[in-house]
């Protein structure tokens, strides 16, 4: 008996990107199974609540048969260990993030030797988008054909709302 192959994708997907979604989508292709762990942290000022997260990545995701949503809080090996999985996705842009993600992989190294990390380059379409960039765009522009060059087109409507509530 062959056992699945479950990775997990972690992040706050605040609010969910291109970007994160390419990384879903080729990750999903890669495993028998992705599990998209939204981190929870009371600390940290989010623009959507954890169920408006995880509402927005399901809408963008539910047509990848494969690809789950979970909530977690706390150390993303410990969540990776409690789902039965080895290994942890994450994205990587150039130039912007390989330290920060090399510094973590080896501390989640240090915490669970046995959880390797796979990195997945992100396409050069979506090597400079982030959710600050977008939520600064999101601000100043009104026209739709603008974020969706960052965001899948389900999250516009509810990105604007937001934007409207916390100004």
């Amino acid at each position: 008996m062959t056992v699945p192959r479950i990775a997990v994708y972690t992040g706050s997907f605040d609010p969910i990107t291109l970007g994160h979604l390419h990384i879903i989508d080729r990750a999903s292709r890669l495993f028998d199974s992705l599990v998209i762990g939204i981190g929870i942290n009371a600390a940290k000022q989010s623009l959507f609540s954890p169920d408006q997260r995880r509402d927005l990545v399901c809408a963008v995701t539910d047509d990848l048969e494969n690809v789950s949503v979970q909530f977690f809080d706390g150390l993303a090996v410990d969540f990776v260990r409690s789902l039965g999985s080895r290994t942890m996705v994450r994205g990587i842009r150039p130039l912007t993030d390989i330290a920060g993600e090399f510094t973590m992989m080896m501390a989640n190294r240090q915490l669970d030797e046995e959880i390797e990390t796979v990195f997945l380059m992100a396409d050069e379409r979506f090597a400079h988008v982030s959710s600050s960039l977008l939520k600064q765009i999101a601000r100043v522009s009104d026209d739709d054909s603008q974020l969706a060059k960052f965001v899948p087109r389900e999250i516009i409507a509810p990105l604007r709302e937001r934007m409207r509530d916390c100004s």
